[in-house]
């Protein structure tokens, strides 16, 4: 049964990869909606994305691409395989030049995706003086055992900001987390503020830390993404 007009749900399933059906009516006062749940359900998945559309209903074909503008940033970070699931023939036809991989059913897409081989490790921290300190140190630890001392420099300045903005701008504890693949680095520090991490309008090298416009000069890319269950992670991607 669809959802009632003007509204769109996304229903998780369990399993891996993460699985979830969209429900209802997607024109241009859902789309938003569509597009941040699904952004948020990505960010707390580890294996890859499978979406059922089936139970879509679609007011206009052009709103289709917010399929392919979330794949876009999913395969960018955190680094996803996305897919699609619908028998529909009108829609399998509305994403034939979506570049997003579209299947029969919910087994045929599990068997077809891949994920990115990575390593990751995780470090929750506490709040005091030493915690910036600790991020370095963790940082340059895992830096060396993965064997891309080139990186630790950068990724130190990154995890310093962004741990000093988890202790400036919200009561929480970072979690800082790193992954390695296909050549590139992200660091990552998620905290239960969904506030969003915005550019600062004046750089202070006064300030404890140097500021997102520092991260955003040795970054590859980076952003600030909702998570589901109400905080965010920002992330930064640094390139051998």
């Amino acid at each position: 049964m669809l959802a009632p007009h003007n509204s769109v749900r996304l229903v998780p399933r369990h399993g891996a990869p993460a699985r979830a059906s969209v429900v209802g009516v997607l024109d241009r006062t859902t789309y938003p909606q569509l597009r941040d749940r699904l952004l948020e359900f990505a960010v707390d998945s580890e294996d890859g994305v499978v979406i059922d559309i089936e139970r879509l209903e679609l007011r206009d074909r052009a709103l289709i691409k917010v399929f392919a503008l979330v794949a876009l940033r999913v395969g960018d970070w955190p680094a996803l395989p996305f897919a699609l699931v619908t028998g529909r023939p009108e829609q399998r036809a509305a994403l034939a030049a979506s570049h997003v991989p579209v299947y029969p059913d919910a087994a045929a897409a599990e068997a077809a995706l891949t994920c990115p081989a990575r390593q990751r490790a995780v470090r929750l921290l506490d709040r005091s003086p030493r915690t910036s300190a600790r991020a370095r140190a963790f940082v340059r630890g895992v830096c060396a055992e993965w064997m891309v001392p080139e990186l630790a420099e950068d990724a130190e300045l990154v995890a310093t900001e962004l741990v000093e903005n988890t202790l400036r701008h919200t009561g929480s504890a970072p979690r800082l987390r790193l992954e390695l693949r296909r050549g590139t680095l992200s660091v990552e520090v998620a905290d239960d503020s969904a506030r969003p991490a915005v550019l600062r309008e004046e750089l202070d090298l006064a300030d404890a830390g140097l500021g997102l416009r520092m991260i955003a000069k040795v970054a590859k890319r980076w952003g600030s993404s909702r998570s589901g269950a109400g905080g965010k992670t920002v992330w930064a991607l640094l390139a051998r």
